[in-house]
């Protein structure tokens, strides 16, 4: 399985970051997400999963950064569009996020879906994996990771990640 997103000189593009437009910002966050083509799933794939984290901001806040979790996402959307996690909210679940943690007190309006990068310090790489699944997971909105890790064991068919730097 192959996944791609597009990049601008080989980062994100700053309209699903740091630098997004006031129009795609919601408590200070940026929310809309970045399209994703997914190619040469298996055959027998039912869903897509996503999670994208942050392993860079492990020195800057102490944990590893959830920005979206996202499941159960049909086996014909291959082509996810730009804003998926608000504009096709209806189409899949989507998990929390960081902002959804007790240690981060982050506003409820932005505790699931899509938060984009906003790296304080440096350019961060950010981790984008796409999960191909057997069957639909028992899995509602608001899950957390490690209920996606359990809920997924034994039906990952295969799985792609790809790196997509943001800028400070």
């Amino acid at each position: 399985m192959k996944i791609s997103v597009p990049l601008i000189n080989g980062m994100l593009a700053d309209e699903y970051g740091k630098y997004a437009p006031a129009n795609s910002m919601l408590a200070d966050h940026p929310i809309k997400s970045f399209p994703i083509e997914i190619n040469e799933a298996p055959a027998e794939t039912k869903t897509f999963a996503i999670v994208f984290i942050d392993y860079d901001s492990t020195p800057v806040c102490g944990f590893t950064w959830i920005h979206w979790l996202a499941a159960n996402i049909p086996s014909t959307m291959t082509s996810i569009a730009a804003n998926a996690s608000r504009q096709l909210s209806d189409q899949f679940i989507q998990g929390n996020n960081s902002n959804a943690g007790s240690l981060v007190n982050g506003d409820p309006a932005i505790s699931s879906g899509y938060v984009g990068p906003q790296p304080p310090d440096q350019t961060h790489h950010y981790t984008l994996r796409v999960y191909a699944l057997d069957d639909q997971l028992p899995l509602k909105n608001h899950y957390w990771l490690n209920e996606f890790i359990h809920a997924a064991e034994g039906h990952i068919l295969a799985q792609a990640e790809f790196d997509i730097p943001s800028r400070a």
